[in-house]
């Protein structure tokens, strides 16, 4: 029998599995075994993809559209990714050479990641973040370096804290606006702090927008892309999966200086080769067509957001703020008395309620579970409820 643990590439053995995947499955397992799960922790859309798009997926399958496309994507998608980018973000592109559209935006941070990144360069991450930077930071050999986020910081505080963690060896820095998990959605003065430090140290920016049309309250995206002297250093990382509910359907798209895409395409040619044909077909329908479909679905994530913050609110030991964006709830439960980890894991234990604890997403998130509220009424109400009941139970 061989000795498989030797035979594994270290950087792999030393990476940790995805928290939020685990999550998922655990509490499908769960289900499996007959549990009456209450699953709050993926952040899956549960409205099915709109039927334009669905049928444009179809009709380019019964056209017979199944085979290799360009790398870079068809032109008719790269000319409305093109068309959106300049449109709704202020920032202007060629389709033929700056956009590069890929299976998934986890895929795209993975290749970027491969592309610019040496063993031993520093990644700049803003802590509380998605669970996936770092690891695909830590497969290129670099290292990632975290500063504080929340609501509450000050830019002020922004400035200091970034500036303390640049080091010569800092090459990358990754936002995303509105965040994951806490929903902040970031401002015009925070983003140009980090445009300031890009340009005084000659950094690269990776700017995440994949939430960007998920926002409440009158708050505003805007991409850090469309700041003075920041097109030239910032790739826009994005796709459809939350905006147009095609999770599934695996498309996502990064635009950014050419020098820089034509070396991701390198990664992306002897990795994934295209994304699949009738997706793109079907990714042409989503971002050219009607847009109501996205505003029906914004309306009624606010509506869950609402009632779901203030049942949680209403329990003793928790308190939520709202989020400004996003489809997650990220409430404080420190006045449990329990750890992220032992409020999550004993919540699916007894209450059968799956959550995200917040420490997966780095050391700020200790105190914090997240929840995703793009599920249905019934199931938000009866997790809420699953919840209060837990809570009581702990005193």
């Amino acid at each position: 029998m061989p000795d498989y643990a030797t035979h594994i590439a270290r950087r792999v053995k030393e990476l940790a599995g995805s928290p939020t995947v685990s999550v998922m499955d655990k509490a499908r397992r769960l289900r499996a075994e007959g549990r009456a799960v209450v699953d709050l922790s993926g952040g899956d859309p549960d409205f099915p993809t709109a039927p334009n798009v669905t049928e444009a997926g179809i009709a380019a399958l019964n056209a017979g559209f199944t085979h290799y496309t360009p790398s870079r994507g068809i032109p008719e998608l790269l000319r409305a990714i093109a068309r959106k980018l300049e449109t709704e973000n202020g920032a202007v592109y060629k389709p033929a050479k700056e956009i590069l559209v890929m299976p998934g935006a986890k895929q795209a941070i993975f290749v970027a990641a491969q592309a610019l990144l040496n063993p031993g360069d520093e990644v700049i991450l803003f802590d509380p973040c998605w669970v996936s930077y770092a690891p695909c930071a830590e497969l290129a050999g670099a290292v990632p370096v975290y500063v504080p986020m929340h609501a509450q910081t000050t830019a002020a505080e922004l400035r200091v804290d970034l500036t303390a963690a640049v080091t010569p060896r800092t090459r990358l820095v990754i936002l995303n606006s509105p965040n994951n998990p806490t929903g902040q959605v970031w401002t015009a003065e925070q983003l140009q702090i980090v445009a300031d430090a890009a340009q005084q140290h000659d950094l690269w920016v990776l700017s995440d927008e994949i939430y960007e049309k998920l926002i409440y309250d009158g708050h505003r995206h805007v991409s850090i892309a469309a700041l003075p002297g920041m097109i030239e250093r910032t790739m826009i990382l994005n796709g459809l999966s939350k905006s147009h509910a095609m999770t599934g359907w695996r498309l996502g798209y990064i635009a950014g200086p050419e020098p820089l895409i034509e070396e991701m395409l390198k990664v992306h040619q002897h990795s994934t080769t295209c994304a699949a044909s009738f997706v793109q077909k079907a990714a042409v329908a989503a971002l050219e067509g009607p847009q109501d479909y996205t505003d029906m679905m914004v309306g009624r994530y606010k509506a869950r957001r609402d009632a779901l913050v203030s049942s949680l609110n209403a329990i003793p030991g928790i308190r939520c703020e709202l989020p400004q964006g996003a489809f997650y709830a990220w409430p404080n439960i420190a006045g449990t008395g329990l750890t992220s980890t032992q409020f999550a894991e004993r919540l699916l234990d007894v209450e059968a309620v799956a959550t995200t604890p917040g420490n997966a997403f780095g050391a700020a998130g200790e105190g914090y579970v997240r929840l995703s509220y793009a599920n249905s009424d019934e199931m938000l109400a009866d997790g809420a409820a699953r919840i209060a009941r837990f809570v009581k139970s702990l005193r």
